[in-house]
């Protein structure tokens, strides 16, 4: 019987460690006191951006941390936590995990990693306070479009005041 223990555990450390070399981000949360129910929607609500939700004993968890190579990941695997782990813009998960614990305040943003750098709490809730990717692209094509846009009204100006110019001069001989 210890055997098959020692294997499920085996198990649990590797699914954690491939989980974390495979994601984006993995951040931490702390669940006390939260109802199976709360968990359940938080982790319907993460689906929605691929991400997921997981419990792990925290031994095993910081061994899977610790085999794919994330140990600041360890020092926050204290207490009851649960492990989000990201596939794509962590920021949107990180809005999801921020907004989720206003409406529960028993979930508290622990941290994670991200990009492989540990982050605290703090950097976490800054970066769900972020605008999404298609907002900051929008911004970024907008300052790129205006320079442009300045730089062709400018080469007009001379051409429409000599438009004006003439306009202005045929109603002045026609008035």
């Amino acid at each position: 019987m210890p055997t098959s223990v020692s294997a499920e555990k085996a198990a649990v450390v590797a699914e954690v460690s491939s989980k974390l070399a495979a994601a984006d981000a993995a951040l931490v949360t702390e669940y006390r006191g939260m109802t199976v129910t709360a968990l359940a929607k938080l982790r319907k609500a993460l689906r929605t951006h691929s991400a997921e939700h997981h419990v792990y004993k925290n031994t095993l968890a910081r061994l899977g941390a610790k085999q794919a190579g994330f140990e600041g990941l360890a020092d926050m695997l204290v207490g009851p936590s649960a492990i989000t782990f990201v596939s794509g813009d962590p920021s949107v998960v990180a809005k999801t995990l921020r907004d989720f614990s206003k409406e529960n305040p028993l979930l508290v943003l622990k941290g994670g990693v991200i990009d492989g750098k540990p982050v605290d709490a703090a950097a976490v809730k800054a970066l769900a306070d972020l605008p999404s990717r298609e907002v900051l692209l929008s911004m970024f094509a907008g300052a790129l479009k205006a320079p442009l846009s300045k730089t062709a009204n400018l080469l007009q100006a001379p051409m429409r005041r000599a438009a004006y110019g003439l306009k202005a001069l045929v109603d002045s001989k026609g008035a």
